[in-house]
């Protein structure tokens, strides 16, 4: 049994994307097995008021009182807002930066980091995982732990992890990559990664990309680690390539306790749909019907890794379609976060008004700051989409963060999620996947790809079979973009035409797969990997 088991990210009590729903979805089951010896540790951005932190009194408050740490470096103790209710630590860094050259030499020294190109968010990745360090230096010093893993997240974190493995050996570290640096930023330049998989070397990628030292630092972290992780087999083939270690894969899953059941999930659907009407009905000046398709993709705005331009021209492809051939008009919104000023006010009076007023550039919910460079604003206008009454298909963008209180939908994403009939996210690099896994525990079946983890599991051990799994993957290479296109064309056109039986048993397959992909089945392989990185630390000379 373990002593401590701390676990460092930068999306700790701070929500930023796909790393921070892994996290906070299996604290509850990490929670039931350790207690309170379980620490997340994430980054104190100095917000008075973290919706997601509760500084409620801790036996954290006694170390704290006594904690030798570097002058000017401060923290706040107490509890993640979410469930299971884990002890958090936030670290305020900034007082960290004078230590940065004494810091990045000796890293360099040791295990041959290459700090010095580093650019952007680099330095203060590497001093907030310094500042995670120290705290659990002291932290096990302070309770004399003697089995401690200390799991950090990504390559942001890899500069604690070093620490940790220079100044207490007998601490047993485990490192996860959710995605390799230079494989995203491979995909991220139009390069094709999965072709030429076998002919990639990191290191000349990482020098041809300007991305030395991210590489740099994930590369030795993944090295210097008891034990390595990954989220899925196609990741894993990833890191062995191009991090040039083999990691074990330990599957992201999913909390079952943040979906609505029986009635409560009927009348969450319920308000979901008719918010989504309501929005979509006020801004493109039509009452649109209550059986209207409604079909959502989210995530973060990386047009190909997403596959966010995929689904642009599946919609676009769609609303160009003979008539008749859709049996259901189709409203498809895009959940993606952007350079957001604020709410619009005339969609804010319009709603209100609870009329199809129609509005001047009906195809946006906020206004951005960056029109002219918004990556999906400007896709959508090149397509030439104007929602239009009439329109069989019509297109949304929302470029808020779902907290409940962006102004026009006024619902978090979990309970807005609910009221889809579809969503589909097609993506060419997608390590694990959790908007599809998180769609299918909310019933929505979803259309994915085999390049996503998530994809892959579902095809390896149920099958693909989106009548019995609420799931459709659609293969995709490189070089079939056109392909991918024509199979996700033909399957929502086959979905509008699904009887209200038919939709309901899919909603019900969907469910079913997402209780496979639970933390409750997946958390063994992580306690095997605390306890190999245990051994390998024990047996540490």
């Amino acid at each position: 049994m373990l002593d401590l088991l701390f676990e460092t990210s930068w999306e700790v009590c701070n929500k930023v994307g796909g790393i921070y729903a892994v996290l906070s979805t299996k604290a509850k089951t990490l929670q039931k097995q350790y207690g309170d010896k379980l620490i997340f540790i994430g980054p104190d951005l100095g917000n008075d008021e973290n919706p997601f932190f509760d500084s409620t009194e801790t036996e954290l408050d006694k170390w704290k009182v006594q904690a030798t740490l570097p002058t000017g470096m401060t923290v706040k103790t107490g509890r993640w807002n979410i469930p299971g209710n884990p002890l958090a630590v936030l670290v305020n860094y900034n007082s960290l930066y004078v230590y940065k050259n004494e810091l990045f030499a000796e890293m360099w020294r040791r295990y041959g980091v290459d700090s010095l190109h580093a650019y952007g968010d680099y330095d203060e990745s590497c001093i907030f995982a310094y500042g995670a360090a120290l705290v659990i230096e002291s932290i096990v010093s302070y309770k004399k732990a003697e089995r401690v893993v200390a799991h950090f997240d990504e390559w942001t974190t890899g500069m604690g992890l070093l620490y940790v493995k220079s100044r207490l050996p007998k601490v047993a570290t485990v490192f996860t990559t959710h995605a390799t640096s230079i494989g995203r930023s491979i995909c991220g330049n139009g390069k094709p990664l999965y072709d030429y998989m076998a002919g990639y070397n990191g290191d000349q990628m990482a020098q041809e990309l300007n991305m030395e030292s991210k590489h740099s630092l994930e590369k030795c972290a993944a090295h210097e680690a008891d034990i390595f992780t990954t989220v899925s087999d196609v990741t894993a083939r990833e890191c062995e390539q191009l991090l040039e270690r083999r990691p074990e894969v330990t599957p992201n899953a999913f909390e079952q306790n943040y979906v609505p059941k029986g009635a409560k999930y009927t009348a969450a659907r319920n308000a979901a749909r008719k918010r989504l009407l309501r929005v979509a009905s006020a801004l493109c000046g039509e009452e649109l019907a209550d059986d209207t398709m409604l079909i959502a993709t989210s995530g973060r705005c990386e047009m190909r890794n997403k596959g966010i331009d995929l689904y642009l021209d599946t919609m676009n492809v769609l609303r160009n379609l003979p008539d008749k051939a859709l049996s259901r008009k189709i409203v498809a919104f895009v959940l993606v976060p952007g350079w957001t000023q604020e709410a619009r006010h005339d969609l804010k009076a319009a709603i209100a008004m609870e009329k199809a007023v129609g509005l001047f550039n009906p195809i946006i919910t906020h206004i951005i700051h960056n029109e002219d460079s918004d990556a999906i604003y400007g896709k959508m206008n090149y397509l030439g989409f104007r929602n239009l009454p009439g329109d069989e298909v019509k297109v949304i963008y929302v470029p808020s963060y779902l907290n409940g209180d962006d102004g026009i939908m006024n619902m978090t994403y979990y309970d807005l999620l609910t009221g889809f009939d579809l969503s589909i996210f097609p993506s060419y690099y997608e390590p694990w996947g959790y908007t599809p896994l998180e769609s299918v525990a909310m019933g929505v079946p979803t259309i994915t790809t085999n390049l996503a983890g998530f994809g892959q599991w579902v095809e390896k051990e149920i099958g693909n079979n989106e009548l019995k799994t609420g799931v459709k993957v659609v293969h995709r290479t490189d070089s079939n973009y056109d392909e991918t296109l024509d199979e996700i064309v033909e399957s929502v056109v086959k979905f509008t035409a699904m009887t209200a039986k038919e939709h309901d048993k899919l909603r019900r397959a969907a469910k079913a797969t997402s209780k496979q992909a639970s933390w409750e089945n997946f958390m063994p392989r992580y306690f095997e990997a605390y306890a190999l990185a245990l051994n390998s630390a024990n047996n540490r000379k």
